[in-house]
């Protein structure tokens, strides 16, 4: 059988490069190599891309850039006829034919299309969502405006941005019950967000918000807890178990995300059949209106009066073994190389 040609894009100029290093080097030991042909391709901090052959092991620990012997410039090319990565080599440029890439980069220049742009313009099928469902998804506020016209609630909000007057700030918060909290609209994995108990904190919040992005939300906190639905696929669509974060304190930041020092994450999520039923239902509802492909994360609040409120749609959510996306499909019988083979052949079937 011949081998799928398959490059995996890790790192990135993203707050979340660690990250991204941790779920890249999950996905290539997971990747059956009697069926992938892998050519992993990194981006530096920098924004430096490289093609590395070096051991899988040196990506968790950011080790992969030491050993120039296993590094080499490379780029993806956006002339279809290459349909590949451009190696330059000292000896001179050449090329490598891919069948598809799997971008396994988070947060921003990765997360929110325009890695997914570069890939469209070269005709190389992606793994995951495409331009417009990234784009989408990474703003919270269009995401919100989108999933209310399909039919899911959302938390009442108001938006702010950079140029903006401070003397608007009040005004446009007058209708909201605090707290709020205070979060970039395009911004992954909870930096720059903040929870305001009462007027007094939310300029400087703003103000925090807006060193990570230039337009920054503003919402009622929800009661309840967050729940979480991983979906795979683009016309038929297979939904995981709900899983479900506990929190002790304070709210699900990025430390919590990545360490749990306080927080505990319950899957299947301590709810009913019915209830969980509910959140498919609304994860579904936004998957679609979104236009998300491949695969997504869609998280969400269930209320103690039962009602399920959206809260933000993760497209190339942690990949880890021990990420919420691959347990969530673990819960119902999908193990993490066959969820990669499922994914990788619904980007190359599209």
């Amino acid at each position: 059988m011949k081998k799928l040609r398959l490059a995996v894009l890790f790192g990135g100029c993203s707050t979340e490069y660690p990250v991204s290093l941790q779920s890249a080097g999950a996905v290539l030991t997971h990747l059956d190599r009697e069926k992938y042909e892998l050519y992993p391709l990194g981006i530096t901090r920098q924004g430096r891309w490289l093609l590395y052959t070096g051991p899988l092991e040196a990506l968790s620990g950011d080790s992969w850039l030491e050993d120039p012997r296993f590094l080499c410039p490379a780029v993806l090319s956006p002339d279809r006829n290459t349909h590949g990565i451009l190696v330059l080599d000292p000896a001179g440029i050449r090329t490598i034919a891919i069948d598809a890439a799997f971008p396994v980069l988070h947060g921003k220049n990765g997360e929110d299309g325009t890695v997914q742009g570069l890939l469209e313009l070269a005709g190389i099928p992606t793994v995951g969502c495409g331009v417009r469902a990234s784009a989408l998804c990474m703003d919270k506020d269009l995401a919100h405006r989108l999933a209310a016209l399909a039919g899911v609630e959302v938390p009442a909000s108001a938006l702010f941005r950079a140029g903006d007057s401070w003397e608007e700030l009040p005004r446009r918060t007058g209708a909201l019950r605090y707290p709020l909290f205070v979060k970039p609209a395009r911004a992954g994995s909870s930096f720059g967000v903040s929870r305001v108990a009462n007027p007094s904190g939310l300029e400087e919040a703003v103000r925090a918000a807006l060193e990570h992005d230039s337009k920054v939300l503003m919402e009622e906190a929800v009661p309840g807890f967050e729940v979480g639905c991983a979906i795979l696929g683009t016309r038929g669509l297979t939904v995981g178990q709900v899983d479900e974060i506990e929190l002790k304190q304070g709210f699900f930041d990025y430390t919590e995300k990545y360490q749990l020092l306080t927080a505990q994450i319950h899957m299947p999520a301590r709810i009913s059949a019915a209830r969980a039923e509910a959140v498919k239902r609304a994860a579904r509802k936004v998957y679609w209106a979104l236009e998300c492909t491949g695969f997504a994360r869609v998280d969400l609040f269930l209320t103690p009066d039962g009602r399920v409120v959206f809260n933000e749609v993760n497209t190339i959510p942690g990949f880890t073994g021990h990420s919420r996306y691959p347990n969530m499909m673990r819960g119902i019988g999908l193990e993490f190389g066959p969820l990669l083979d499922r994914l990788i052949q619904l980007a190359v079937e599209v």
